[in-house]
């Protein structure tokens, strides 16, 4: 096999990027902040952004809200299990989902997805979300919910332009997308093996990912195949690019690999998965590609990858597959099919 470069530098430290200018009404500022942000996700997939306008006080009820969730008896929060919905929302125990690298994670979480108000688009990953009856619960994750997601739609703009398309470019495939926020809990526990990390190694599968961490754990694989920490900043989200933004920027950017050790505290975590319409087809986006580039990838279609990833981690899903309940699409990727790896494994002699 020959050797692939990798995509990413040797970088010892995330950068730091004021996304202020893509909320600028002067479109040289929006352009200016949107190639600082596209240099930050060419050199290290990953990055921190400050200026991103999101209430303190919307992250603060988030916060308590799903502290008072995870502190229930495990019997109160198995009444709202995810297997018990349609589309993917609610409660995912310990030892549910499993990569690629077979780890049992150390983590509970809670996921929930686009409030969908019309059934006609209803898909395995896209509709009503199964909510806790805790008061207050509803009311202040969907507003973090709302608020984020908002922000996700600046964010598609500036990876447009920073990419030389016009700026509604992915706007145009993003109306009810499966974009998923996730309640994740890390307990801390001294006598947990240090071979059972938090999350292991694996890619986001969405075109990126917005993250409120709460405590260290994170740690990015950096071009010198060297895992980097990823310590907290006050004020930032964590943004790190995802399978679809590899696809449709033909590889401009790269899915950067990232885990979660064995934390030393207590640990929650609020990643938004930032995706396209579930019907939207992901293929590079044409004006990227040409001879001297030409397409690297097979288009597919967005909520389909997802839901075929998503199959393939959790055991509720992969259980109704081995019953044959549950098909995969039709061309469905393994896991691990983007990012460095996926690189490597292409490149053959």
């Amino acid at each position: 096999m020959a050797t692939v470069q990798r995509p990413h530098t040797a970088f010892q430290a995330l950068p730091l990027v004021d996304i202020a200018p893509l909320f600028s009404n002067c479109s040289e500022e929006r352009l200016r902040g949107a190639h600082v942000m596209g240099n930050a996700a060419r050199e290290a997939g990953f990055f921190y952004v400050s200026g991103h306008g999101v209430d303190r006080q919307l992250i603060d009820r988030l916060k308590a809200r799903t502290a008072e969730f995870f502190a229930l008896p495990l019997a109160s929060k198995l009444r709202f299990y995810i297997g018990n919905s349609s589309n993917h929302s609610g409660y995912v125990p310990e030892g549910e989902e499993e990569f690629a690298s077979a780890t049992v994670d150390h983590k509970e979480a809670y996921d929930l997805g686009f409030e969908l108000d019309d059934p006609a688009f209803s898909r395995p990953m896209l509709g009503a979300n199964q909510w806790p009856d805790l008061p207050g619960f509803r009311e202040d994750i969907k507003a973090y919910y709302d608020a984020v997601l908002d922000l996700s739609r600046v964010l598609f703009k500036g990876f447009a332009l920073a990419l030389g398309l016009p700026e509604e470019t992915f706007l145009a495939h993003v109306n009810r997308p499966p974009s998923q926020l996730r309640l994740v809990h890390y307990p801390f526990n001294p006598d947990v093996p240090e071979d059972r990390p938090g999350i292991g190694a694996h890619t986001d599968y969405e075109c990126f990912t917005i993250l409120l961490p709460t405590a260290p754990g994170l740690e990015v694989l950096n071009g010198a195949g060297e895992w980097i920490d990823v310590p907290l900043v006050d004020g930032a989200f964590v943004i790190n690019i995802g399978d679809m933004m590899e696809v449709l920027s033909n590889g401009t950017w790269v899915a950067t690999s990232h885990r979660v050790r064995k934390v030393a505290e207590e640990r929650y975590a609020f990643p938004l998965f930032c995706a396209c319409d579930y019907d939207a087809v992901i293929a590079p986006v044409p004006a990227l590609v040409d001879p001297v580039a030409p397409s690297r990838y097979a288009p597919l279609v967005c909520g389909e990858h997802l839901f075929a990833q998503t199959a393939q981690t959790f055991g509720y899903l992969k259980r109704r597959l081995e019953t044959g309940e549950l098909v995969l699409p039709e061309g469905a990727k393994a896991l691990s099919s983007f990012g460095y790896d996926a690189l490597r494994q292409e490149v053959r002699v």
